[in-house]
């Protein structure tokens, strides 16, 4: 009895270690990653917006078809990037994850409390190389520090009706994302 009992144990505790380590591995070697997908149609450091989701198709998982979506594959090896969004009526969010996935940073319009998102995306080592400026705040300048050099920013815009979907799809549209020296990222 007691063999069994310590078979069982031993069964249950190697399943469980399997598990684990299943689970924590599998995302890291996965090849068909979000990132991976959107590298098609969606060019580095430049804001894309997605095709509406349908019952048949969508490009990312658990799209809602209430929102404009749009996604900014950013590569910071070149230095850092100045996004801006602007506000739709109805709601705006933008999400940061790094390349395998992790989130680790959102924002909200009402967050913002401003017309306009506008942060700086850079590494650890790019914001301890910024000078500092004294007639420069937090509160002017919002600074957002990625654990990667490669990963994802998603923009959404919600339509709270059908008759505003392209309200939002114009929010999406105007958004920017570009390299700090780039000229495309100051308009």
């Amino acid at each position: 009895m007691i063999r069994w009992l310590l078979l069982l144990l031993g069964g249950a505790l190697l399943g469980g270690i399997v598990h684990l380590a299943t689970v924590i591995i599998m995302p890291r070697t996965a090849t068909q990653d979000a990132y991976s997908r959107l590298s098609p149609i969606a060019p580095v450091n430049t804001v894309t917006a997605l095709p509406a989701p349908t019952p048949d198709a969508a490009p990312m998982p658990f799209m809602d078809p209430a929102f404009a979506t749009a996604v900014c594959r950013y590569d910071l090896t070149q230095g850092s990037l100045k996004l801006t969004v602007p506000v739709s009526l109805a709601y705006t969010s933008v999400s940061f994850y790094t390349r395998t996935g992790v989130a680790y940073y959102a924002i909200n319009d009402r967050a913002a409390g401003r017309r306009v998102i506008e942060l700086e995306l850079m590494t650890p080592d790019q914001h301890s190389q910024l000078p500092e400026d004294e007639d420069i705040t937090a509160a002017d300048r919002l600074i957002v520090e990625s654990p990667t050099l490669t990963g994802l920013i998603a923009i959404r815009a919600l339509a709270p009706e059908p008759g505003l979907v392209a309200m939002a799809q114009n929010t999406i549209a105007s958004a920017r994302c570009a390299r700090q020296d780039d000229p495309k990222a100051s308009r």
